[in-house]
């Protein structure tokens, strides 16, 4: 039969409970789960290894980085997409929503640029059968950016499309609320002077005023007419959550405090939070604690964000440091992003799901992923 996997021997992470078995994919489909060993002839013996269902990835802006990899350089989409592709695979994602922000306010970085050759590049890669991992799109739209519309329209009507978010990332609220971590990041990440920062903070309120109520009603309407997720970003406020549930949004992406993420789970919104976040214990921006969430129980899914590795190395801590089992933990980073993304056929190890699944061996407490496989294709 056509790709015809059978794995056994393998600490089996399902939806519930962990068990030493063997399982079989066929055709892409997880057909066969079962307890103990399989001796049949051309089984894959993995030896005690742990076999987990494929990362689900909703939010990276990894490509990113490789597409400029120094300021103002500009490498070729397609070695970009290689790039970030094999490093997506090789640390267990296999379904990857490739961030791509829309909309500058200042016009003069990366997210000012027409980046729809990404689209093009995604298409010929995967008909020439050379895409390691499942790629998506996730639009993060600026919303005070008079042209993140415009750049924005390549992508509308694309079937890659799978999330949009809503981002104002004006200093003094949401991630920037406290103004000197704002000023760090902008003077260190984009080289502002002490006299840009201060004109930039003083133009906000007005491209804020003249731009985001109106991008914000238009992203949230296209959304719901093209059944496209919807996603708020740096809830900050019970009001930022009422706001993101009466837009329709399902997801509220890294929310910054703990009374915001509350709120968001008690509506029924995917609380999203930094995988990074649970590695360094906190955000890099002084916001909450994404194991403070998960300690509270309003943790609903991970999301690498700018460290593809801290994915998987997240559900390990999560499980030291948090409390979950190990198939809780991995829920966080596999089937509920999916099913949040309305990608029901993944994201569990479960009969008549893809064949997504990641072979990992402990050392040292810590995962290290040892193969990877797409509808059960072995790609990393």
């Amino acid at each position: 039969m056509k790709n015809d996997l059978l794995l056994t021997n393998a600490l089996l992470v399902l939806g519930k409970e962990v068990i030493r078995g063997h399982l079989r994919v066929q055709d892409g489909v997880i057909t066969e789960i079962g307890q103990g060993g399989s001796a049949v002839a051309g089984a894959i013996d993995l030896g005690g290894d742990y076999l987990l269902p494929g990362l689900v990835e909703v939010h990276t802006d990894n490509l990113e980085r490789h597409v400029m990899p120094r300021p103002k350089v500009i490498f070729p989409m397609l070695g970009a997409v290689m790039a970030h592709d094999a490093e997506i695979a090789s640390v267990g994602i296999t379904t990857v929503l490739d961030a791509i922000g829309v909309g500058d306010p200042y016009g003069d970085g990366f997210r000012a640029r027409d980046q729809s050759a990404l689209l093009d590049v995604l298409d010929q890669m995967q008909a020439a059968g050379v895409l390691k991992a499942d790629h998506l799109i996730h639009v993060r739209c600026e919303l005070p950016a008079p042209n993140a519309r415009e750049l924005f329209e390549p992508f509308a009507e694309h079937p890659r499309l799978r999330l949009i978010s809503l981002m104002d990332h004006t200093p003094g609220q949401r991630q920037w609320t406290n103004l000197d971590h704002a000023k760090t990041y902008y003077t260190g990440k984009k080289g502002w002077s002490d006299a840009v920062w201060e004109r930039e903070v003083a133009l906000a309120p007005q491209r804020q005023a003249e731009h985001a109520e109106p991008n914000r009603a238009w992203f949230a309407d296209f959304a719901r007419r093209h059944s496209v997720a919807l996603a708020t970003h740096d809830d900050t406020t019970i009001a930022h959550v009422d706001e993101a549930r009466a837009l329709g949004a399902g997801m509220s992406e890294f929310p910054t405090t703990l009374a915001a993420a509350q709120h968001a789970h008690r509506l029924g919104l995917c609380t999203v939070a930094g995988a990074p976040n649970v590695l360094r214990g906190g955000s890099h921006s002084g916001n909450v604690s994404a194991l403070d969430l998960a300690r509270a129980g309003v943790l609903d899914a991970l999301s690498s964000d700018y460290v593809p590795s801290s994915l998987l190395q997240s559900a390990w801590l999560l499980r030291r440091d948090a409390g979950f089992s190990l198939p809780e933990a991995l829920a966080v980073v596999s089937r509920r992003p999916a099913l949040a993304c309305g990608l029901a056929d993944r994201g569990e190890i479960g009969l008549g799901l893809r064949g997504d699944l990641v072979r990992v061996r402990e050392v040292v407490g810590q995962p290290v992923v040892c193969e990877v496989f797409v509808r059960g294709r072995r790609v990393a």
